[in-house]
Formats: structure tokens, sequence, C-alpha cells
């Protein structure tokens, strides 16, 4: 029996509300050319803000609509993907010969472990400044001599070892995840829990699950992505009094993760209780630097971060006036800037443009294109914004702008 597609759903739930597709368009803020490509069944996948706004629309929880998506598989709908995975997929899932041995073993002994973690912390430093082309360079020899080094490890130095693999294959998911590869990613992120579960440290483990609830997300498994989100941060909720900086700041990961989730599937108010809960670790870690090996891709959780949690939820809800106001309490970005920042300027630059402030908006966008090009490139959120400041314009398209739709692949 072939299962319901999105459309089908979306023209399921409109029918049963008594509305007509002009109806629920004008109450979603959208085309009622969108309804009916969507409700038709035409090539193109529906973005997740377009889902949401239909749930708003029809008061229903995001996840009602997300319908069987293998016709659009299918026909391998295009995605822009500049940059090569064909040595990184060697390195995520080795092909195995009848020994066992990995045909990808790297020869010779691996370089001690030390060396191998501040090889990461290189990479990790590359992903953060936006250069995707070094960190997938970097990271397929570097994942085979971390396996390499777990295949040789003690039992002394075992627990290293497999938490040094957790962090290696999390930041291999993340990764992939910006390039939009989340079958590989999730291979990624399932071989890193299980490294994580190995090594016995909680922290590594609570970070991979948030990379988990992230790309849930990207696949449109919002309860899911909650469910997880919540249900491990109760199981790693630390106290405060004696938690170090680590276990607050994977905690308060996890839990503006499941408030993320929430907010797409229309729950707001259970995502403004997460939220505030996350605020409380915030405050707790404050403005101390924390530091320390175990917090290795952990960091940078703190009161800014909270903040713009905040304005996420605002720009998912469809409200760009207090995603203007919320926005002014976010301090100024790091240097260089990360992928929450930038994401925070995307939901900036989505509030200007939906108040028809197309000048402000560009400037955002020109100024995330000149700092990371390269994970602009992959955002379909940027690719929307672009195209409702063009449709909003009375005038051709300045040079700035072309640029943009170019660099977003967005055509009109």
């Amino acid at each position: 029996m072939k299962k319901p597609t999105t459309g089908d759903n979306l023209a399921r739930l409109r029918r049963a509300a008594k509305l007509k597709q002009e109806q629920l368009a004008e109450r979603a803020g959208l085309s009622v050319e969108t309804v009916r490509k969507l409700e038709q069944n035409r090539p193109g996948s529906p973005s997740l803000g377009t889902l949401h706004a239909f749930a708003r629309a029809l008061g229903v929880h995001t996840s009602a609509l997300i319908g069987d998506a293998s016709e659009a598989a299918a026909r391998d709908e295009p995605d822009h993907r500049p940059l090569s995975l064909a040595e990184i997929r060697r390195a995520v899932a080795p092909v195995h010969g009848l020994t066992g041995a990995a045909l990808a073993a790297p020869a010779g002994d691996p370089p001690p472990v030390d060396t191998l973690r501040a090889r990461l912390r290189a990479t990790d430093r590359a992903y953060q400044a936006n250069d995707y082309a070094a960190a997938l360079t970097a990271l397929p020899p570097l994942l085979l001599d971390v396996r390499a080094a777990v295949d040789l490890a003690d039992s002394d130095a075992e627990p290293a070892a497999y938490a040094l693999l957790a962090r290696t294959l999390h930041l291999t998911g993340n990764l992939l995840i910006q390039l939009r590869a989340g079958d590989l990613a999730q291979t990624a992120l399932t071989d890193a829990l299980s490294a994580a579960r190995r090594c016995g440290d909680q922290v590594v483990a609570a970070t991979v699950i948030q990379g988990l609830c992230w790309l849930l997300m990207r696949q449109g498994r919002l309860a899911e992505a909650a469910e997880l989100a919540v249900t491990t941060a109760d199981q790693v909720e630390p106290r405060f009094s004696r938690a170090t900086p680590g276990e607050l700041a994977a905690w308060g990961w996890l839990l503006m993760g499941a408030a993320a989730a929430h907010a797409r599937d229309n729950r707001p108010d259970d995502a403004a209780e997460l939220v505030n809960a996350a605020a409380a670790a915030a405050v707790r870690i404050g403005e101390r630097d924390p530091g320390g090996e175990h917090l290795l891709m952990v960091g940078g959780f703190d009161a800014g971060r909270v903040q713009m949690a905040r304005v996420e939820a605002a720009a998912v809800a469809g409200d760009p006036g207090q995603v203007l106001t919320l926005a002014e309490a976010v301090p100024p970005g790091p240097t260089p800037v990360g992928s929450s920042w930038q994401r925070h300027r995307l939901d900036v630059a989505w509030a200007h443009a939906t108040s028809r402030q197309f000048v402000e908006s560009e400037a955002i966008l020109t100024e995330l294109g000149r700092l990371a090009p390269a994970w602009l490139r992959h955002q379909r959120y940027a690719r929307d914004i672009v195209q409702t400041i063009d449709e909003g314009r009375r005038r051709a398209m300045t040079d700035d702008l072309a640029a943009l739709a170019d660099l977003v692949g967005y055509t009109n």
C-alpha cells in the first residue's frame, strides 16, 4: 500500500479544517502556488520552514505533515555539492576483507594519541572557521589513524583512545550534516556513539547525542529528535553544586536541541521551557573559559548561545518583530565566526526581509557570504531569504544580491 506523501497529508488536513487552498495560503503567509505544488506532489521538496508555516495555519504539529519522500529520493533531486566526499566515505565506512582487516588501514603504526589529539584540534578549528575543504582533507587520514590507535591500545589506554575516536567521528558527522550528506553522517554519528559508550565518558556521549538530534531535525524527524534529547538530558542531568563546566555545557546543549525540535514541531511553550532550563546552566558556567581536553567540541555554551536559541524560536514561530527585539541582547559574534552565530544571523536577515527591510537583510547576507561562503552555499534558509528580497523589491537585482543568488543557488 502506497504511503501518503507530505502533499497528501497537507491536502487531507486542509480539507479536514474546511479550508480552500487560497485560505490556507493566506493563513500560512505563503503563495497559493506553494500549496498547489505540494498537494499535487510536483518535483521539489518543501523546506521545514514551509511545513512549519502550514502546521501553524492548521493548528497541528509539523510532524503530522511529513510523509513519504521515496519518490523524491528516486528522482535524485539535485543538491549543490562542490566538494568530493569519496575519501571521507572510505574512512567513515571502510571496506573489510575476509580476515576482518580494513582495506583502507594505514601502513605502519599510528602516531601517538597526543599527536592525533592535536590534529583533531586543528581540524576542528578549520571546521569552526568554515574551511570545509581543509576539514575534508584532514579528516580521512586522521580517522584512519585514530581507528588504528584504538586497535593497538591496551586496556589502560583504551578509554582515551575510544574517546578520541568518538570525538573524531562526531566532528566528521557534523561536517557531513553541513554538506547535506545525511546518510553518511548517520553512519559516522552512530559509530561515534558506540565509541563514546566504550570510553565511558558521559560528556562525550551526550555531545554525540546532540549531533544525532541535529541530524534527525534535518531529516524532519522532529518528535524523535526531541525525545532523544530530553531523554538523554534526563539521564545526564548534573548536580549544579558539583557539576563541571563540561557536564553543564553538554546538558545545556541537549536542552537547546530539544527546544529547537519542539519549536519546529509547533510546540512553542515546550521549547520556551527547555530554553529557560538551559539558561540556568549557562548562568552556572558564567563567563569562565571551560578549557580542558574533556571539553573539546563541547565548549562555547553560554548565555549568548541561549539568547540565540530564543531568537531562533521566534523566527520559527514566524514573528520577525520578536526576532529583532530579542537579537538586540545577543552579544557580537565570535572570531572566527561559527555555525551557531551564522545561523543566528540568518534569523535576523529573515526578520529584516520579512519586514521589508531589504537593505538590512541583504547587508547581513553579504557579510555572511564574505565570512563563510562554503557554509552559506549549503543553507536553503539563505536561498529562501534571497527569494524574499528579490520578490519584494520593485527593481532589478543589485550586483551584490545577484552575487548572493549565485552563491546560494537561487534562480528567479
